[in-house]
C-alpha cells in the first residue's frame, strides 16, 4: 500500500509540474508585457508622474550580468534599512524566524521519531523535489521556444535567475552557520546545539537555509506573479511549493526555521530583486 501510494503522490506532482508549465507557456499569449519592452534594444518606460523606469533585458546571453547585478542589491540590502526602507517585512521575517529557531528544539523531533510521514517522505526526496523545481521553467522555456513565445522564455530564465541569486546567497549563509540536520540526531535529542556545530563546507554544511525552500518559493512567485490574471496558476505554484517545503521539514533534513528563512527569502528575492523591472 504504502509503495502504491508513494507512486500515487509521484505521478500527481510530476503530472501538476507539467501541466503548469505546459499550460502557463500556452496561456502567456494572453498577459501583456508594458509597451516598452517592444523594442528590446532600449527598455524604458516613462511613468504617470515623469518618473523613469528602465526595463532590464532578459536572455541566456545576459543572465549571469543579470544574476551579478541581482547580487549587488541583495548585498547591499543593509544600506535600504539605513534609510528607513522596507523595515516592516524585515523585521516579520526575523520575527518569525527567531521564533521558530526557539521553537526548533521541540518542533523537530515530532517529525523525527514519526513514521506518519514515510510514504510521503519517499515520494519527496530531494532529488524528486528538485526534479519538480526543475521541471516546471523547463517545460515552459521548451513550449516557449516551440510557440516562439518570448514572454514564456522570459519567465523560464526569470525563475532560474531567482534560484540562482538563492544559491550564491546560501553558500554564505551555510557556510558561517554550520547548522546541523534533525537527521544528525537520535530520537528527541537534544536539538539545541544546532548551530555553529555542523560543517562549516558551504557545499555540505547542512540546514540554514533550506535551497530547495527557497528554490520552490522563488519559481513559484515569478511564474504566480507573471501569470497571475490566471487565477490557478498562483493556487498550482504556490501549492507545489508549500508540499515541498513541508517535506524539507517532515523528511527532519530540515529545521522548521530553515524552511520559513529559506521560503521567504525565495519570496522576497523572486518579488523585489527579479522581477520590479522586469514584468
Amino acid at each position: 500500500m504504502e509503495y502504491q501510494t508513494r507512486r500515487c503522490l509521484l505521478r500527481i506532482l510530476l503530472t501538476l509540474s507539467l501541466l503548469l508549465g505546459l499550460e502557463a507557456g500556452t496561456a502567456s499569449g494572453q498577459e501583456s508585457r508594458p509597451p516598452a519592452l517592444a523594442d528590446s534594444t532600449q527598455n524604458v518606460s516613462v511613468g504617470q508622474q515623469g518618473s523613469v523606469t528602465t526595463y532590464r533585458d532578459v536572455s541566456v546571453r545576459k543572465l549571469p550580468g543579470n544574476i551579478l547585478e541581482d547580487e549587488k542589491e541583495i548585498f547591499l540590502f543593509p544600506k535600504e534599512l539605513a534609510k528607513g526602507k522596507h523595515w516592516w517585512p524585515t523585521v516579520g521575517v526575523l520575527g518569525g524566524t527567531v521564533a521558530l529557531v526557539a521553537s526548533d528544539p521541540y518542533t523537530a523531533p515530532t517529525f523525527r521519531t514519526t513514521t506518519r510521514f514515510n510514504g510521503f517522505n519517499r515520494g519527496l526526496s530531494a532529488v524528486n523535489t528538485a526534479a519538480f523545481i526543475a521541471a516546471v521553467p523547463a517545460a515552459m522555456y521548451g513550449v516557449g521556444w516551440l510557440r516562439k513565445d518570448s514572454y514564456a522564455q522570459d519567465t523560464a530564465l526569470l525563475a532560474g535567475e531567482a534560484v540562482a541569486d538563492g544559491f550564491l546567497l546560501d553558500i554564505p549563509f551555510k557556510g558561517i552557520t554550520g547548522r546541523r540536520l534533525p537527521l544528525n540526531y537520535i530520537g528527541s535529542g537534544p536539538y539545541s546545539d544546532s548551530f555553529f556545530n555542523g560543517s562549516h563546507n558551504p557545499v555540505n554544511s547542512g540546514g540554514f537555509y533550506s535551497v530547495h525552500a527557497f528554490a520552490a518559493t522563488a519559481v513559484a512567485t515569478v511564474i504566480a506573479q507573471r501569470y497571475r490574471k490566471h487565477r490557478w496558476v498562483p493556487i498550482v505554484a504556490y501549492g507545489l511549493a508549500g508540499a515541498i517545503c513541508f517535506s524539507r521539514i517532515s523528511r527532519s533534513e530540515h529545521f522548521p526555521s530553515d524552511v520559513f528563512f529559506g521560503g521567504a527569502m525565495g519570496f522576497v528575492i523572486a518579488k523585489y530583486a527579479v522581477l520590479p523591472a522586469r514584468n
